[in-house]
Parts: structure tokens; sequence; C-alpha cells
């Protein structure tokens, strides 16, 4: 099952299922996040709670992207109660395309930070089930307010250096009220950072991380498969500018879902009744790592066919909302 948040053109919301090339409104709930809670409360799953509602009105799909009406397809009616995460260095390959002039596989004391995080992760981020492996890095990267809806440009501050894509696979959560985590399932996401300035230094890592985001358009409800395979690609005045493949699924990863979400759920203060958290589980795939340079008017399109319609989001710069010498004083 493949769920949608989308508005009505007067701007009431709505939570759909996609089917084929309609999207059929689910009845009684107007956000994924309702649905979530009250799957939670009946202690059933999120399929079953959206399969025992009626199904009203059909919409059409393409019209809906067409006209910038699907929402991201989990949020919160306050911002700041949703949070949004990531994990690196977490499939193989990761820490080539994150540092390929540093290889290294023998000494570690020979090695960077980088490549040392990554050993780590192949040697001891898949445990055994219901035990705790090694920790992966871990970064924050706001709250609902940076997230970017589907088709929309991410906004370009001044300040940054570098807009680049990463195609990932985000989980999407939501608290319980007896302060658990429950996952709803998965959505493609574009973890979008400046490579440019966490290059400079790998302390600047948390800096090029404060970005906008974008995921979705479908939250693909249940679990994960083992191997996925999917295209990132960069479109430029409508011409293919850089294309590659992106792989996902624990198969292709070095710690299991279990462990990332294990390290990111520890912290009791990522356990508000009522929240939402939306995890980036990493990549291997950036144009960046290519040579590639992004500019104000590309086009970035991830797509994995198990998610439905792809996740497209342009550049638009925007205006410094601060600058130097203007904080007030009481």
């Amino acid at each position: 099952m493949r769920l949608v948040q989308f508005e009505l053109s007067h701007g009431e919301r709505r939570v759909g299922v996609v089917d084929g090339d309609q999207v059929r409104e689910v009845q009684g709930a107007n956000t994924v996040r309702e649905l979530a809670l009250a799957a939670i409360e009946a202690g059933v799953k999120l399929e079953q709670q959206v399969n025992g509602l009626d199904l009203g009105a059909s919409h059409d799909y393409a019209q809906l992207l067409g006209e910038l009406r699907i929402l991201p397809p989990l949020d919160h009616p306050d911002p700041a109660h949703l949070l949004v995460s990531g994990t690196g260095l977490t499939h193989l390959g990761s820490a080539s395309a994150r540092d390929k002039m540093h290889q290294q596989a023998g000494d570690e004391s020979a090695m960077t930070d980088t490549m040392r995080i990554f050993k780590w992760g192949v040697e001891g981020g898949k445990p055994q089930a219901g035990q705790a492996g090694v920790q992966p890095e871990w970064f924050y990267k706001g709250d609902g307010s940076i997230v970017v809806r589907p088709g929309h440009p991410f906004p370009l501050p001044p300040f940054a250096e570098d807009a680049g894509e990463e195609p990932e696979i985000s989980g999407l959560y939501v608290i319980g009220h007896d302060g658990k985590p429950y996952r709803l399932g998965f959505a493609v996401g574009n973890e979008f950072s400046d490579h440019v300035m966490e290059r400079k230094n790998y302390l600047y890592l948390a800096h090029s991380k404060l970005r906008s985001c974008s995921f979705g358009p479908e939250l693909r409800v249940g679990e994960l498969p083992q191997h996925l395979s999917g295209t990132s690609r960069i479109l430029r005045n409508g011409e293919v500018l850089w294309q590659n493949e992106f792989l996902s699924g624990e198969a292709n990863m070095c710690h299991s879902l279990e462990n990332l979400e294990f390290h990111h759920f520890k912290y009791s203060q990522f356990l508000r009744p009522g929240d939402v958290h939306v995890h980036f589980f990493g990549t291997a795939t950036l144009s960046f790592a290519d040579g590639i340079r992004t500019q104000p008017g590309d086009v970035f399109e991830i797509s994995q066919a198990e998610f439905g319609a792809p996740l497209v989001n342009g550049i638009a710069p925007v205006d410094a909302v601060f600058n130097p010498g203007t904080i007030g004083t009481l």
C-alpha cells in the first residue's frame, strides 16, 4: 500500500491511497499522522487501519502532481514537533563517495575518521536481533519547517557553497501515546546538503546538513525490500546533466535498520508522544563525487519503482533571513 497526502482545489487536506494513475480518498482522516495514531490505539497495522475505512472520490494522480497539490506523506500540525535527522556512512561504498582520497582498509591508524567509522559499521553494524551494534554517524537536519513538498524547489540561502542532492530512503515514524516509536513505512528522499562546506573540514558536517530536504511523494507502508535499485538524475534546461544508479535496502548497507533505529530512538528526548520523526538512512551515490556542481534552475529527480512516482525538486535562491550585526538586545 502507498499513501499520499494532498490538497483539494480549495486547500482542504485529504489522505489518499495510490491506485494506479488514480488517488482514492480515505474517509474519516485528513492526515496520515491521524491514521497512524488511531492504528496505534487500536493495536493494528497502518494498512489494516486504512482498509477498515471507506474510500471516497478518485483524483487524477498526474494532475495532483502537476498542480503541486501533493504534500509530504507525513507531517505534524506544529512543525516544531517534527524532527528530521539522518545517519551517514551506512551503505556499502558510501565511504568512497564521501572521501575518495582515503580508501585504506588495513591499519586503522592510517585511516581518516570517515574510513574508521565506515569500517566499524562493516564490522559491527548488523548485530543479532535484539542486540545493539556499533553507533553510526548521526546528524540533525532541522524540524518540519525545512521540509519542502514534492515538486517545489529547495531554497538556496546566500551563505550556501553548494546545493547537492543525496538520494536516500527515509524512515517515517510517529511516537505513540505510550512513548514508543512506530514506523509507518518508508519514502524516497532527497537529503539536500552542502558538500563544498563539508569538504573543507569534516567538523563542518553539522553546518552542511542544516539545509532543506524533501521526501515522498508516497509513503510505502510495510517492510523495506532487502535490495532496492533506483535512479538519481539532474536536469538542466530540460536535458540530463548527470544520472546514476543508487542502491539501498539492507543488502546494500553495512548497518541494519534495527541498529540505526535503536541508536536514534535510544535518546529519551526523541520519544515525546505525538511527535513525528523523519530519518534519512544514507546513500552511496552523489553527483558531487563525480565533479558535478549544481546551480539554480537545475531539477533533481529521484526514482525507485517500488515507491511509485519520482521525487522531483528544483533549486531557487532566497534572500538572507539574518545578517551580521542585526541581532536585537534587551
